[in-house]
């Protein structure tokens, strides 16, 4: 389940369906992955083709999930829930 956004377009984006803040041609997978992200309840659950699921370095430890291109939603997790939910541009 989703606990905390650290982005605020993608929280907008979760609760209403729409955001200015998240480009149009990213709402569509974003909001796919938040679904599967409020759905799981390991972190190991967002390990799906397509998502390229992979952990990062650093304390706490992160995850990330690919949007397109250089667009990835990052994400830690605490306990069953995804926290500090982030939608990056790596590049």
């Amino acid at each position: 389940m989703i606990k905390s956004f650290k982005h605020k377009g993608l929280k907008e984006l979760f609760e209403t369906g729409r955001s200015r803040k998240v480009s149009p041609n990213l709402k569509s997978k974003c909001l796919r992955c938040l679904d599967m992200l409020d759905a799981s309840s390991l972190a190991e659950e967002m390990n799906v083709p397509g998502f390229h699921f992979h952990g990062l370095h650093g304390k706490p430890k992160r995850y990330s999930v690919r949007v397109s291109g250089n667009y990835r939603i990052t994400f830690g997790w605490d306990s069953e829930n995804a926290v500090l939910i982030d939608l990056e541009d790596y590049h």
